[in-house]
Protein backbone atom coordinates (compact mmCIF):
# COMPACT_ATOMS: atom_id res chain seq x y z
CA UNK A 1 0.00 0.00 0.00
CA UNK A 2 2.62 2.30 0.89
CA UNK A 3 4.77 1.86 -2.51
CA UNK A 4 1.26 2.80 -4.26
CA UNK A 5 1.28 5.96 -2.69
CA UNK A 6 4.68 7.12 -3.66
CA UNK A 7 3.81 6.19 -7.32
CA UNK A 8 0.23 7.98 -6.59
CA UNK A 9 2.50 11.39 -5.15
CA UNK A 10 5.36 10.71 -8.21
CA UNK A 11 3.08 10.40 -11.15
CA UNK A 12 1.36 13.62 -9.52
CA UNK A 13 4.56 15.92 -9.00
CA UNK A 14 5.37 14.71 -12.41
CA UNK A 15 2.09 15.89 -14.01
CA UNK A 16 2.74 19.55 -12.06
CA UNK A 17 5.99 19.49 -13.88
CA UNK A 18 6.08 22.00 -17.07
CA UNK A 19 6.90 20.67 -20.22
CA UNK A 20 10.14 22.66 -21.22
CA UNK A 21 9.41 23.78 -25.29
CA UNK A 22 10.97 21.69 -28.03
CA UNK A 23 14.40 23.61 -29.00
CA UNK A 24 13.49 25.65 -32.28
CA UNK A 25 15.05 23.70 -34.90
CA UNK A 26 17.76 25.80 -37.14
CA UNK A 27 18.37 24.54 -40.23
CA UNK A 28 21.78 24.61 -41.94
CA UNK A 29 20.78 26.73 -45.54
CA UNK A 30 24.66 26.41 -46.33
CA UNK A 31 24.00 23.20 -47.69
CA UNK A 32 21.61 24.82 -50.22
CA UNK A 33 24.64 26.78 -51.94
CA UNK A 34 26.08 25.76 -55.22
CA UNK A 35 29.94 26.87 -56.12
CA UNK A 36 29.97 26.55 -60.21
CA UNK A 37 33.45 26.62 -61.97
CA UNK A 38 31.70 28.80 -64.39
CA UNK A 39 29.61 31.62 -64.60
CA UNK A 40 25.83 31.74 -64.70
CA UNK A 41 23.07 30.11 -62.31
CA UNK A 42 23.16 26.02 -62.40
CA UNK A 43 21.06 24.93 -65.21
CA UNK A 44 18.89 22.45 -63.27
CA UNK A 45 16.55 21.92 -62.25
CA UNK A 46 14.05 22.84 -65.04
CA UNK A 47 12.21 26.39 -64.44
CA UNK A 48 14.18 26.89 -60.81
CA UNK A 49 15.13 29.93 -60.22
CA UNK A 50 18.56 30.81 -58.32
CA UNK A 51 19.85 33.98 -56.51
CA UNK A 52 23.68 34.68 -56.65
CA UNK A 53 25.32 36.67 -54.19
CA UNK A 54 29.59 37.50 -53.36
CA UNK A 55 30.94 35.60 -50.25
CA UNK A 56 33.98 38.09 -49.39
CA UNK A 57 36.91 36.96 -48.55
CA UNK A 58 38.05 35.95 -45.26
CA UNK A 59 41.77 37.31 -43.91
CA UNK A 60 43.72 36.30 -41.27
CA UNK A 61 46.41 38.66 -39.96
CA UNK A 62 48.42 37.18 -37.08
CA UNK A 63 50.85 39.61 -35.00
CA UNK A 64 53.43 38.50 -32.35
CA UNK A 65 56.31 39.69 -30.62
CA UNK A 66 59.44 37.77 -31.71
CA UNK A 67 62.98 38.45 -29.15
CA UNK A 68 65.77 39.82 -31.22
CA UNK A 69 67.89 39.64 -28.41
CA UNK A 70 67.27 38.46 -24.66
CA UNK A 71 67.46 40.04 -21.74
CA UNK A 72 70.89 39.92 -19.50
CA UNK A 73 70.94 39.36 -16.03
CA UNK A 74 73.64 39.93 -13.51
CA UNK A 75 74.35 36.98 -10.98
CA UNK A 76 71.96 38.76 -8.28
CA UNK A 77 68.75 38.45 -10.83
CA UNK A 78 68.92 42.11 -11.44
CA UNK A 79 68.32 43.17 -15.19
CA UNK A 80 71.48 45.08 -17.02
CA UNK A 81 69.95 45.07 -20.56
CA UNK A 82 66.46 44.38 -21.30
CA UNK A 83 65.47 41.94 -24.24
CA UNK A 84 64.40 43.85 -27.60
CA UNK A 85 61.82 42.81 -29.44
CA UNK A 86 60.79 42.93 -32.90
CA UNK A 87 56.88 42.88 -34.42
CA UNK A 88 56.18 39.98 -37.30
CA UNK A 89 52.60 40.37 -39.12
CA UNK A 90 51.75 38.07 -41.42
CA UNK A 91 48.59 37.87 -43.36
CA UNK A 92 46.95 34.76 -44.69
CA UNK A 93 43.74 34.25 -47.30
CA UNK A 94 41.57 31.74 -45.11
CA UNK A 95 38.62 31.51 -47.65
CA UNK A 96 38.55 32.97 -51.26
CA UNK A 97 36.15 35.55 -52.32
CA UNK A 98 33.65 33.74 -54.69
CA UNK A 99 30.11 34.27 -56.08
CA UNK A 100 27.58 31.14 -54.94
CA UNK A 101 24.27 30.34 -55.87
CA UNK A 102 21.24 29.39 -54.06
CA UNK A 103 17.21 28.58 -54.80
CA UNK A 104 14.91 31.07 -54.93
CA UNK A 105 11.49 32.26 -55.12
CA UNK A 106 10.99 33.41 -58.60
CA UNK A 107 10.29 37.25 -59.03
CA UNK A 108 6.42 36.62 -59.59
CA UNK A 109 6.09 35.13 -56.08
CA UNK A 110 7.12 38.65 -54.38
CA UNK A 111 3.93 40.18 -54.23
CA UNK A 112 2.75 42.89 -51.64
CA UNK A 113 1.22 40.20 -49.66
CA UNK A 114 4.08 37.58 -50.10
CA UNK A 115 6.99 40.32 -48.82
CA UNK A 116 4.48 41.55 -45.88
CA UNK A 117 3.95 37.70 -44.44
CA UNK A 118 8.02 37.71 -44.56
CA UNK A 119 8.60 40.60 -42.55
CA UNK A 120 5.70 39.19 -40.71
CA UNK A 121 7.67 35.98 -39.94
CA UNK A 122 10.90 37.81 -39.39
CA UNK A 123 9.34 39.48 -36.62
CA UNK A 124 7.63 36.73 -35.07
CA UNK A 125 11.24 35.27 -35.03
CA UNK A 126 12.91 39.10 -33.61
CA UNK A 127 14.24 39.57 -36.73
CA UNK A 128 12.76 42.26 -38.14
CA UNK A 129 12.26 45.59 -35.98
CA UNK A 130 9.98 48.15 -38.55
CA UNK A 131 6.68 48.54 -39.40
CA UNK A 132 4.79 46.10 -42.01
CA UNK A 133 5.00 47.65 -45.16
CA UNK A 134 5.00 45.03 -47.89
CA UNK A 135 8.01 46.23 -49.68
CA UNK A 136 11.29 44.88 -50.21
CA UNK A 137 13.34 47.49 -48.86
CA UNK A 138 16.68 47.68 -47.04
CA UNK A 139 15.22 46.63 -43.59
CA UNK A 140 13.60 43.35 -45.06
CA UNK A 141 16.48 42.94 -46.43
CA UNK A 142 18.81 42.99 -43.54
CA UNK A 143 16.43 41.28 -41.41
CA UNK A 144 16.66 38.09 -44.30
CA UNK A 145 20.53 38.50 -44.07
CA UNK A 146 20.55 38.21 -39.64
CA UNK A 147 18.33 35.26 -39.72
CA UNK A 148 20.04 33.37 -43.19
CA UNK A 149 23.20 34.18 -41.50
CA UNK A 150 22.61 32.13 -38.38
CA UNK A 151 22.20 29.36 -40.73
CA UNK A 152 25.09 29.15 -42.82
CA UNK A 153 24.15 31.72 -45.53
CA UNK A 154 24.92 35.14 -45.53
CA UNK A 155 22.68 37.33 -47.66
CA UNK A 156 20.31 39.67 -48.26
CA UNK A 157 18.63 37.79 -50.81
CA UNK A 158 16.18 34.94 -49.57
CA UNK A 159 16.64 31.71 -50.38
CA UNK A 160 14.30 28.78 -50.88
CA UNK A 161 15.32 26.72 -48.24
CA UNK A 162 14.34 29.90 -45.75
CA UNK A 163 11.26 30.78 -47.61
CA UNK A 164 10.00 27.40 -46.43
CA UNK A 165 11.52 27.38 -43.10
CA UNK A 166 9.51 30.79 -42.19
CA UNK A 167 6.58 28.77 -43.68
CA UNK A 168 6.03 31.22 -46.55
CA UNK A 169 5.99 28.54 -49.47
CA UNK A 170 5.30 24.44 -49.54
CA UNK A 171 7.89 22.10 -48.56
CA UNK A 172 9.08 20.03 -51.30
CA UNK A 173 8.24 16.23 -51.45
CA UNK A 174 11.70 15.51 -51.30
CA UNK A 175 12.41 17.30 -48.33
CA UNK A 176 10.36 15.27 -46.25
Amino acid sequence: MRAAGVMLMLAVLGACQTAMPPAPRTSDLSREIVRLDRPGPPARPEGACWESDVTPAVIETVTEQVVVTPETRAGDGQVLTPATYRTDTRTRIVQDREEVWFRAPCPAEYTVDFVASLQRALKARGFYLLPLTGELDAGTRDAVRRYQAERGLDSPRLSLAAARELGLLPTALEEL
